[in-house]
């Protein structure tokens, strides 16, 4: 494996850049504890003028804050009291782009896994979804910040090859607030991966 180098997040097409990422691995490496899983689900958030962006219209806050940082850093963040979302920044500093991880293809550490989801065995709701994604490698709002280029929390590419028409776009999930923005195909997902979370009419691709 080879971890992608910042040059791979200080790009300004978010939408490019969360395609791109499907296929990939995410690595989390906390102590002697090592997991990993291949990326099959992305969404894109396009900072200010995207209205399903928490930084729409360049809002600031103490957990936006990190948005604004040179891509290549994480943003973790929690939804419903419960779930705990990884996300990838990316673009240059001051322009607020994100991608959310919503689901992996697990690889290593499946053991590990399980233990800190508390399941018995390793079906597909392991790492389906984003919260279950953080959960199962260990990440929290605490990671908020960490750089990806480091050694705790990074995304490696290999000789997995992904053909172009294995990964479809559609529309992101659970952001109807957004009005029109809603409907953007802003959510990637790898082709008939049974690890890719949503209903089966949200992963066909529009006609």
């Amino acid at each position: 494996m080879k971890k992608l180098a910042s040059g791979f997040y200080n790009r300004a097409d978010v939408v490019k850049i969360a395609k791109e990422l499907i296929g990939k691995i995410l690595v989390t490496q906390f102590g002697e504890g090592i997991t990993s899983g291949r990326i099959v689900e992305t969404e894109a958030y396009a900072g200010a003028i995207d209205r399903a962006s928490h930084a729409f219209n360049n809002r600031r806050t103490n957990r936006t804050e990190v948005m604004y940082k040179p891509g290549g850093v994480a943003y973790v963040y929690l939804i419903y009291g419960i779930h705990q979302l990884f996300n990838v920044v990316t673009n240059i500093k001051d322009v607020p782009h994100a991608i959310l991880i919503r689901a992996l293809d697990p690889i290593y550490g499946i053991n590990t896994m399980l233990e800190r989801t508390g399941k018995h065995r390793a079906d597909y709701t392991l790492t389906k979804g984003p919260g279950n994604v953080s959960k199962a490698l260990g990440i929290t709002t605490s990671h908020t910040g960490v750089d990806l280029l480091g050694d705790e929390i990074y995304i490696a590419e290999d000789d997995f090859a992904v053909a172009k028409k294995d990964i479809i776009a559609t529309p992101r999930i659970g952001v109807d607030y957004a009005g029109e923005d809603a409907k953007l195909p802003y959510r990637f997902i790898l082709k008939d991966n049974p690890y890719v979370s949503g209903k089966k009419t949200q992963n066909t691709p529009k006609a």
